[in-house]
């Protein structure tokens, strides 16, 4: 049962204070699961984060429910999901007519503006811990080959994300097992 309330919080937090959706509450995920809470290691965050880009729908919940499901079976995964939902749930429904109304607000495209290049850092933080643990793990050499090969698939040949993450599962699961 305190499994379920560890769970609860460790979605529930990151859905509150995690502005711009689930690639910015991916780092906030990470630090309650990992960190806080020791559900599970930065390795295998770095796993579930790899298998649930690489499947359609919303990344925090795929997250959740894996988590959740690994931690205290079908309750766990249901607590954990209703916990990434709920803070967006009631958001949405609380601020639906303030955002309407003030949409096009030159105050609120600031803030917006303001808040990106804080997300950025976050998701680069993520990186350079995911790199590290990369590197550990895999070697310097692999890692690099999967760096470079990634950011020229995403950047110069504009490949879709879900099909460098499967090239890089399939590389791992060909050379790094």
């Amino acid at each position: 049962m305190i499994d379920l309330w560890y769970l609860f919080l460790a979605f529930f937090i990151p859905g509150i204070v995690g502005y711009g959706g689930g690639p910015a509450s991916i780092p906030l995920i990470e630090h309650e699961v990992v960190k806080n809470y020791d559900f599970i290691t930065t390795t295998e965050f770095g796993e579930v984060l790899a298998l649930g880009n690489a499947l359609p729908g919303p990344i925090a919940t795929k997250m959740a429910g894996y988590i959740g499901f690994n931690v205290a079976g079908v309750p766990g995964a249901i607590v954990a999901l209703v916990a990434t939902i709920v803070p967006s749930l009631i958001a949405m429904i609380l601020l639906l007519g303030l955002i309407m109304k003030y949409k096009d607000s030159p105050r609120v495209k600031k803030m917006t503006a303001l808040i990106r290049p804080t997300i950025a850092i976050l998701l680069f933080v993520l990186s350079f811990q995911f790199f590290g643990t990369s590197y550990e793990s895999a070697g310097i050499y692999q890692t690099i080959i999967l760096v470079i090969a990634s950011f020229l698939l995403l950047e110069k040949w504009k490949v879709h994300p879900a099909f460098v993450i499967m090239g890089a599962l399939t590389y791992g699961a060909i050379f790094l097992s």
